[in-house]
């Protein structure tokens, strides 16, 4: 697996972390991609991972996560689950392992860019590097119109210990 980190400086008064990060890096914004938690059924997380230019389509991850409805997890919960603070949630390294759905539009881009768990720090990999690294992904649309954006707090500074640990497993498993 080949992936790359990249470093900027977070403005805390910026309105969207993604077109931050695209603004910051001068790539295009549908090639940053957010990480959200949703509950399916008021059951279950999972974790959707869709380019900041769209907006999560609840009933379409319900759907393919099995169940017949979704809304957004609360910010505590996802916290919890992830280890990581709302605004800076990574896809790698979670806390626990979820169901993980990665939108298509991935796939239109030979690399994509993540969250590495803190604001003003991102991970660029290929789409299939990005769906190789996490347990049973699916590929499918999850996304809907343009998404206002919102704000939300500061990254925890373990992240990086899980951050690398789940890297090293993606290096390890992909060069076998």
């Amino acid at each position: 697996m080949v992936y790359q980190t990249h470093v900027y400086v977070h403005d805390p008064h910026h309105g969207s972390y993604g077109d931050e990060a695209a603004e910051a890096l001068g790539i295009d914004a549908a090639r940053v991609h957010k990480t959200l938690l949703a509950k399916v059924d008021d059951k279950w997380l999972v974790v959707a991972v869709v380019p900041v230019t769209g907006k999560l389509n609840l009933k379409a991850l319900a759907k393919a996560a099995g169940g017949k409805k979704a809304a957004m997890a609360e910010q505590a919960e996802a916290e919890r689950s992830t280890g990581y603070v709302v605004g800076g949630i990574s896809p790698l390294g979670q806390r626990k392992p979820l169901p993980t759905f990665i939108d298509d539009q991935a796939r239109a881009h030979a690399t994509v860019y993540v969250s590495g768990g803190k604001r003003g720090f991102e991970i660029e990999l290929s789409p299939a590097d990005l769906k190789f690294g996490r347990r049973d992904p699916a590929m499918l649309k999850i996304i809907t119109e343009a998404d206002p954006h919102e704000p939300a707090a500061q990254r925890k500074s373990s992240y990086y210990r899980r951050l690398l640990a789940e890297l090293h497993e993606i290096r390890t498993i992909h060069s076998r």
